[in-house]
């Protein structure tokens, strides 16, 4: 029996574990990739500020930006790797000492990425806080933490 190649690989981790480092390189290589979804949304008007005030309503956002994403790749024929995915936001919900929602819930187990799930695990040699990662490093460590768990 012949199975087909993996298609969906996603990269999650530790912020600032080097995952962005892996998927410049990956797509430097020639691989399609799928940047980081929350970055963007940090990056964007109102970011930084939706997720201090109500980081419910920002886990929304990450998880429409992803659907997005994951429907953007849906069709293409090769290795697509994303950096991070749904079960991401579930983490982030966790770390956040908030409760996952039925969405949430329903996107990690239907929308499935069909391939290998790379970790990138806390480094702290390379670790640094920049104006979306705010997390100290303990804080990174147990993100990562969460994110791990979801993903399991």
């Amino acid at each position: 029996m012949v199975t087909a190649p993996p298609r969906h690989a996603v990269l999650t981790g530790a912020p600032g574990a080097g995952k962005t480092t892996l998927l410049d390189a990956a797509a430097a290589a020639g691989y399609r990739t799928s940047p980081e979804v929350a970055r963007r949304l940090l990056q964007g008007p109102g970011g930084m500020d939706l997720r201090a005030a109500d980081p419910q309503a920002f886990a929304e956002a990450m998880l429409e930006a992803h659907a997005r994403e994951f429907e953007r790749h849906a069709d293409h024929p090769g290795v697509v790797l994303f950096d991070r995915g749904f079960p991401d936001v579930a983490g982030f919900l966790d770390v956040s000492g908030l409760s996952v929602p039925a969405s949430v819930d329903r996107a990690c187990r239907s929308l499935r990425y069909a391939g290998p799930v790379l970790r990138a695990p806390p480094w702290r040699a390379i670790y640094a806080r920049d104006d979306e990662r705010i997390q100290t490093w303990d804080e990174a460590v147990a993100s990562d933490a969460a994110i791990t768990a979801a993903w399991k």
